[in-house]
């Protein structure tokens, strides 16, 4: 199979660093940890086996990207800023690490059409990737609420 077979082997092609991977990983936790208010960082970094001072500076930066809101005090930690439906994988991403641009330093040997297809090859992939991590919200990552199962007549939650 060559190098651009199919489609999905796009997403293989995209490497996330440790720093996006822990920022993920934290606001997943966030999410699913709403209804309990703030959460300190000390419990993030043990549930999901994080080095806590790596992590603060990562939830700072999130916390200045405007994904995240921080309280101080005895009761204090983290907590999203808006819902898990309303936040993209892409918002994470790009707090992290900048604007995904998928860019190839091209330099010589190659002809000026060939550069200029190159740049265009490139560019499509990054405004797919772009939609594509923009329409995954957090909510879609999280595990779904309990099934509710009916017996005909009235709905009895699952166990």
């Amino acid at each position: 199979m060559g190098a651009f077979a199919g489609r999905e082997k796009w997403i293989y092609l995209m490497k996330l660093s440790r720093t996006v991977s822990y920022a993920v990983r934290a606001t997943l936790q966030l999410a699913q940890l709403s209804q309990q208010g703030p959460v300190p960082c000390s419990r993030l970094a043990a549930d999901g086996k994080m080095p806590e001072r790596f992590l603060l500076q990562i939830l700072r930066n999130l916390v200045t990207h405007g994904i995240l809101r921080s309280t101080r005090g005895v009761d204090g930690g983290y907590a999203l800023i808006k819902p898990a439906d309303q936040i993209s994988l892409l918002e994470v991403i790009e707090a992290i690490e900048g604007p995904y641009d998928a860019t190839l330093e091209i330099g010589d040997g190659l002809t000026e059409d060939s550069q200029h297809k190159l740049r265009d090859a490139l560019g499509n992939v990054t405004a797919t990737t772009r939609r594509q991590l923009e329409s995954i919200k957090l909510s879609q990552l999280l595990k779904p609420p309990p099934a509710h199962k009916s017996d005909g007549h009235h709905k009895v939650e699952a166990k």
